[in-house]
């Protein structure tokens, strides 16, 4: 459980009196803010903050696949009681003893806001792939700048649907690969292996050497996805909403295609539009 600490009462001045008030009849900033906690203040912040080596991961799914998967390393599981026991097999497949605790308790160690299903994992990051660890084989995604997390949880879970052999991001200018992130991806992160590379332009020069069909995903682009000639290995890059490939990405791809939609509205957001890309990319594959 964790040590809830009400601030100083006494022994020195500016302490608080029992009715929770400094010495000048202000009210004290701990109660203050428990105060707003209390009420749902947007302004409530976690009341613990894991060190920068530990990932929160939370949400039935996205915690029930990081307890399946061996590789992720768990460190602690907090746990409503009626959530214990409904992963009481996953957690004895672990050898792990939860920390039952009261749903309020799991919501203060989280951002506000956050749907926590009663379950919060904090464990180790996963180690991430270098791209020379990559077999020149399947489908890659490519992501230039995609920072927002709902987004890119979206795409590793479809990633995961259709058996996307790696994501590759860049270390700058994209989330954190846990939290939001990990929760919208639904388990997808424990399954889906992220590349995380400084350079994306090089990275991209690296993967046409290594023979992968760079195909950038572009509103603009010359031809239709569906009229692309295709092969396998594929890297698919795909581009922030509203700004798109920036020209060096663009510049290292080998093709540029769109999605051609026939309704009034053109356009998709970015993990809508990598799940349509996808399917179009599965679809020519199997023709061949």
């Amino acid at each position: 459980m964790a040590k809830h600490f009400s601030g100083n009462k006494g022994g020195q001045k500016g302490g608080e009196n029992r009715r929770g008030q400094q010495s000048d009849g202000r009210p004290h900033p701990a109660r203050q803010g428990r105060f707003h906690a209390e009420r749902g203040s947007r302004s409530h912040q976690p009341s613990h903050r894991p060190d920068p080596d530990i990932v929160q991961i939370f949400g039935f799914h996205a915690a029930t696949e990081a307890l399946k998967a061996e590789r992720r390393k768990i460190v602690r599981v907090y746990a409503t009681p009626a959530a214990a026991q409904r992963l009481e097999q996953e957690l004895a497949a672990r050898k792990i003893s939860p920390l039952v605790v009261e749903t309020e308790e799991i919501a203060q160690r989280l951002p506000p806001d956050a749907v926590h299903q009663g379950i919060l994992v904090e464990a180790r990051p996963l180690e991430t792939l270098d791209i020379t660890d990559l077999a020149p084989e399947g489908v890659v995604l490519v992501l230039d700048q995609v920072t927002d997390p709902h987004n890119v949880g979206a795409i590793l879970r479809t990633a995961a649907a259709f058996g996307v052999k790696a994501l590759i991001t860049t270390e700058r200018h994209s989330p954190a690969m846990t939290g939001i992130l990990a929760k919208a991806a639904s388990g997808a992160l424990e399954h889906v292996p992220i590349i995380s590379v400084v350079n994306l332009a090089r990275a991209m020069e690296y993967l046409g050497r290594e023979g992968f069909l760079r195909v950038g995903l572009d509103s603009d682009g010359p031809a239709s996805l569906e009229a692309t000639v295709l092969h396998a290995p594929l890297a698919l890059a795909l581009g922030a909403e509203g700004k798109g490939l920036r020209r060096l990405t663009r510049e290292n791809c080998d093709v540029l295609a769109r999605l051609d939609m026939p309704g009034p509205i053109r356009s998709l957001n970015v993990s809508n539009a990598c799940a349509v890309a996808l399917t179009l990319v599965r679809a020519s594959l199997a023709r061949q």
